[in-house]
């Protein structure tokens, strides 16, 4: 078994860094309004990791309630959304693939919420697709 090397990434601007000392459990496209509007991509590609794996290694991110369901993480000086953490799973964090320094290490391996999927917008394929989220 090869020892897990931690993922690093950060923020557009470069003031706020993170890093991930576990191997992401999950990662997939999320196709549901908020994370478009959010975004401005017609999906969003998400990494779940246990929150205890996740630190913040430089700056402090600013926090948005986006919904009942959770609250983002942006950084405050040029915006890019950096995470996602659900009220009712506090034992972990939905970090953004994109802000990864090498996002090629964690693919998608699920869509979740293609009843809201642009419907222009369907890569082509062989992962699952859920209706709704997990």
């Amino acid at each position: 078994m090869t020892r897990f090397v931690p993922l690093q990434g950060g923020c557009h601007c470069g003031d706020v860094r993170y890093e991930i000392r576990a191997e992401p459990d999950m990662a997939g496209y999320c196709h549901c309004g908020i994370c478009r509007k959010l975004t401005g991509a017609p999906a969003m590609v998400w990494a779940h990791v246990p929150i205890g794996s996740f630190a913040y290694v430089a700056g402090e991110p600013s926090v948005y309630r986006s919904s009942e369901a959770g609250e983002r993480r942006f950084c405050p000086r040029c915006g890019a959304q950096l995470e996602f953490r659900r009220q009712d799973n506090p034992q972990a964090v939905e970090v953004l693939v994109g802000t990864l320094d090498d996002p090629a290490r964690v693919p998608p391996r699920v869509h979740i919420y293609v009843e809201s999927r642009i419907p222009w917008f369907d890569p082509k394929d062989d992962l699952p697709r859920l209706p709704k989220g997990f």
